[in-house]
């Protein structure tokens, strides 16, 4: 058998790598072991990253129609237990747009909870 030396695809693999953390501080982007390391680090951050941000998305719906459902003389609480009872199936995410957006709508759907 040959002897097979594996410089090419050690190369190509490092030069991949050393793309990725293009932009980081000092060693971290030019040398390969401090860059793994690094990029390892951002990796897991970034997953992370993605779980929290669902977590705070949610708490900015439910902050925005709390804040509407105050302007239109209500509790958020109430408003989502009206909405329930109607069986209104909409999302924290679309009633904020319409707090938003279409406040109007929004009022519509406060009166329909107070019914």
């Amino acid at each position: 058998m040959s002897r097979i030396k594996r410089g090419k695809a050690t190369r190509k693999r490092h030069k991949k790598l050393l793309k990725q953390t293009k932009g980081f501080w000092g060693q971290r982007s030019n040398v390969f072991r401090r860059a793994k390391e690094t990029l390892l680090r951002a990796m897991a951050f970034a997953f992370k990253g993605r779980k929290l941000k669902k977590r705070d998305m949610r708490s900015l719906f439910i902050t925005r129609i709390s804040a509407a459902a105050k302007d239109n003389g209500t509790s958020y609480s109430s408003f989502m237990h009206g909405l329930k009872e109607a069986k209104v199936k909409l999302n924290r995410k679309m009633l904020s747009q319409l707090a938003i957006f279409e406040p109007q709508a929004f009022g519509q759907l406060v009166q329909l909870t107070k019914k």
